[in-house]
């Protein structure tokens, strides 16, 4: 399908911003024209039935590993893109950590830039991190279009002299000073190191290295006293602040009594937060580990309450890829040996779809907000990427809503085929995942346009409401 076409999805369940509204919606140069009860009169070059689907914004996925350069044999953007747009994913932002060099300097992000070039499925944009000695390099990156700064409050593992590396509170207060200086904007992983490094150690030399004794090594006060310092430092150097994978909802709690004393902050949550437990990760064992832990069923409900509640600003998968041989209990380290992240790009949508609009009847308007729509106005995106609206890119996914079936390990489309989500029962299905107006994936054809994704950047640095551009490869 031609981007330049001019085409009509026809008679869709259209997801708007405040209602579900069966609806024609025209496609005009990768761009949504019109949207109307039916749309006649347009020299339409084909006509796409939607009857029966929903028809939502395409999700924006703002957190996810690729692991481009020299890691793409964990993950790479053409198997990353190719999940996401499986998923019904069609913007998504690369995180700046797990590649070899990772995104700290100049050099670093023009050696990525020319890797996603013509690989990517979709659209996608280029994380910057603050590390220590390298502050001197957070304006070159401003400039050079990252779509924000991540910074790491606990040590986020990984081996070699150039790996990323936490900072401490005195390197986050400057980072912070300089970042607000230049306009952006800091996503943190906040965890207190001296809390859970400590426990890890007791843990250890009690012989404990099971999944239980893990999560115990990284409780939810570590989570609060990490949240609690950033938000002083934040309040301090006025510096915009996000939090990545918040799994708790006292540091949700937290959070919001600070955007009420009118700090500039905004929180994520991740879909495993949201549907796995603690007793999912015992359960399933190291395919379901990450950093937060999976947290106990009663505090997975606060979550949903404050979701449904507006405390929660959006969702992001943290795809945090690698080879299945990394997902395995140690013989020297057990449960805590093994790599922690959780593959799940792929899942995102039904997964919201499944246990948010149909278990708990959350309406799809306020899903797309979270999945797409808030997402992209927090980065910079907002003027064209996130919801369906006349002008917008045609960024649009069609699901089958009655569609049940069960995730098998053959339906990944990542590189390494783990997911704590695989033998979970699904109601709905992604049919047509649409970037820019161009067929991207269908449930029966797969991956049609593989490279045709392009990166996006902001044309200046991060402000509320901030336009951006689509640079082409």
């Amino acid at each position: 399908m031609d981007a330049h076409e001019e085409w009509i999805i026809r008679g869709g369940n259209v997801v708007l911003e405040d209602e579900v509204a069966k609806m024609d919606i025209a496609i005009r140069d990768g761009k949504i024209a019109e949207i109307k009860d039916r749309i006649s009169g347009m020299s339409a070059s084909r006509i796409v039935e939607a009857d029966g689907q929903i028809v939502m914004a395409g999700v924006v996925d703002m957190h996810v590993h690729l692991n481009e350069p020299n890691f793409g044999h964990w993950e790479g953007f053409e198997t990353g893109s190719a999940a996401l747009a499986a998923g019904g994913c069609t913007a998504y932002a690369d995180m700046p950590l797990n590649g070899n060099p990772p995104t700290v300097t100049l050099d670093a992000l023009r050696h990525k830039e020319r890797l996603a070039q013509g690989r990517s499925a979709v659209d996608y944009a280029l994380w910057g991190g603050l590390v220590p000695g390298r502050m001197d390099q957070l304006r070159a990156l401003a400039d050079a279009g990252v779509i924000a700064f991540k910074a790491f409050m606990s040590n986020p593992g990984g081996e070699g002299e150039g790996r990323f590396r936490e900072v401490g509170a005195d390197e986050l207060r400057e980072g912070m000073r300089r970042i607000a200086g230049l306009g952006g904007l800091l996503a943190l992983h906040a965890e207190s190191d001296e809390m859970t490094s400590r426990l890890t150690t007791e843990a250890l030399a009690a012989g404990r290295t099971d999944a239980a004794a893990y999560a115990l090594t990284r409780p939810v006060e570590a989570e609060l006293e990490a949240v609690a310092s950033a938000l002083a430092l934040a309040e301090e150097t006025e510096c915009p602040l996000h939090f990545v994978h918040i799994s708790s909802p006292e540091a949700v709690d937290l959070i919001q009594d600070a955007k009420q004393r009118g700090l500039d902050v905004t929180l994520e949550t991740c879909p495993h937060y949201l549907t796995l437990s603690e007793e999912d990760m015992i359960r399933i064992g190291p395919a379901a580990k990450c950093a937060p832990p999976l947290r106990s069923a009663f505090l997975i409900e606060g979550m949903w309450e404050r979701l449904k509640a507006g405390a929660i600003d959006f969702i992001a998968s943290d795809h945090s890829p690698c080879p299945e041989a990394m997902k395995a209990v140690t013989d020297e380290g057990g449960f805590f040996g093994a790599w922690g992240g959780i593959a799940g790009a792929q899942s995102t949508l039904l997964l919201m779809l499944e246990e948010g609009w149909i278990k708990r009847g959350i309406p799809l308007p306020q899903l797309s907000k979270l999945l797409s729509e808030r997402p992209a106005g927090r980065f910079g995106l907002g003027r064209r990427k996130g919801k369906i609206q006349v002008g917008m890119d045609a960024d649009l996914v069609l699901i089958q809503p009655s569609s049940p079936h069960v995730l098998r390990r053959e339906d990944l489309l990542q590189r390494h085929r783990h997911s704590p989500y695989i033998g979970r029962i699904f109601s709905c299905s992604v049919a047509a995942t649409y970037c820019r107006g161009r067929l991207v994936y269908t449930s029966e054809g797969g991956i049609v346009s593989p490279g045709d994704g392009r990166r996006l950047t902001p044309l200046k640095p991060h402000t509320a409401g901030r336009s951006e551009e689509v640079v082409a490869p």
